[in-house]
């Protein structure tokens, strides 16, 4: 492992206590909703917080005894922190110099990584000049320029746009993808760190609560905040052979375990009607229409009764079902669609 870090950071009424290990050539995203401890992790491991207790190796050796200008690291804050009265070429020669380069030698070797970002022709251009999209790539070819053995990235594409996000995120991907040290991402977007990251840690309260490849994390959420995330209703209830009883309501699922079990389903699974359907379909329950809300290019019912659950339907639906606030719909999930593993 290029990192290997125990970090415990004691204050107020919170405290950080995470393992961290990221190889060489991995990016690690950290999530978790605010307050969780992501960004606290990141200024420990840059040495802006510091530790209570635990310890920072890189490379097998001890970074936590390490003041903070003289760690092997990069780092892109949200807001890029570009200086302002300073080119982008100068900004990206700003690191090399202050590592004891030549000026001539710090710009040469600047002018190499604004070319690989794709900035050449705005080399002169101070940052008030530049979009956002120009910026943020400007503060990573400065990250990048010190030639570090860890990069870290405090939700480097928060302040673009949708649109430019959208092409700074690919190739920021591709730049990754070269770098052969250890990167932690820390970010709220569930898009950025499943594209971005080769795992991801979840962290709430402070403590670890699930980490994993992001396809493994998609596909088995271990609490409600990673079920948002990815835009699935969890619950946790106790599983017989084919069937997960969560509360009041059964669920037969495909899966065949005994015991502790989470069940999950997309809320794209959940038909609505407004009577009990014919038959003796399974996975059914009566609900309460809570709120109705756009949803992308559907609709989402937000349900309440003897379990809470997101439903989405097309607004065509809506009118054929003449769906309104306060309204009682029974709710139904197909067993194929309804995914069950330990909890």
């Amino acid at each position: 492992m290029t990192l290997s870090a125990h970090l415990i950071v004691e204050r107020p009424g919170f405290r950080l206590d995470i393992d961290l290990t990221v190889a060489a050539g991995e990016v690690v995203a950290l999530l978790g909703p605010n307050g969780a401890g992501k960004t606290t992790a990141l200024r420990a491991l840059a040495g802006l917080t510091a530790l209570s207790a635990g310890h920072i190796d890189l490379d097998d050796r001890p970074l936590h005894t390490v003041a903070t200008e003289r760690r092997p690291i990069g780092m892109v804050f949200q807001e890029y922190l570009l200086f302002p009265h300073l080119s982008a070429l100068d900004n990206v020669a700003f690191g090399p110099r202050c590592h004891g380069a030549s000026r001539s030698d710090a710009r040469r070797g600047a002018a190499v990584w604004l070319e690989r970002v794709g900035l050449t022709e705005h080399a002169d251009a101070r940052p008030r000049q530049l979009s956002g999209g120009q910026a943020q790539r400007v503060a990573l070819a400065r990250a990048l320029a010190v030639r570090p053995r860890m990069l870290l990235l405090d939700e480097p594409l928060a302040a673009l746009d949708a649109h430019t996000r959208l092409e700074i995120r690919s190739q920021l991907r591709r730049h990754l993808a070269d770098f052969d040290g250890a990167v932690v991402l820390v970010t709220h977007d569930p898009l950025d760190a499943m594209v971005l990251a080769d795992r991801l840690v979840v962290i709430e309260n402070g403590a670890i609560v699930q980490q994993g490849e992001p396809v493994e994390v998609a596909r088995r959420p271990r609490t409600d905040y990673v079920a948002r995330l990815v835009g699935l209703n969890l619950y946790r209830g106790v599983s017989a052979d084919r069937q997960v009883t969560v509360g009041d309501v059964s669920f037969s699922v495909a899966e065949s375990f005994d015991g502790p079990a989470f069940v999950a389903f997309s809320p794209a699974a959940v038909a609505l009607y407004r009577t009990r359907p014919d038959g003796s379909p399974r996975n059914l329950w009566k609900a309460t229409i809570e709120g109705i809300e756009r949803h992308g290019d559907n609709v989402r019912i937000h349900l309440e009764g003897p379990i809470t659950a997101s439903a989405d339907v097309t607004p065509a639906a809506v009118a054929d079902l003449d769906l309104t606030p306060g309204q009682e719909i029974w709710a139904a999930v197909k067993a194929t669609e309804t995914h069950a593993y330990p909890a």
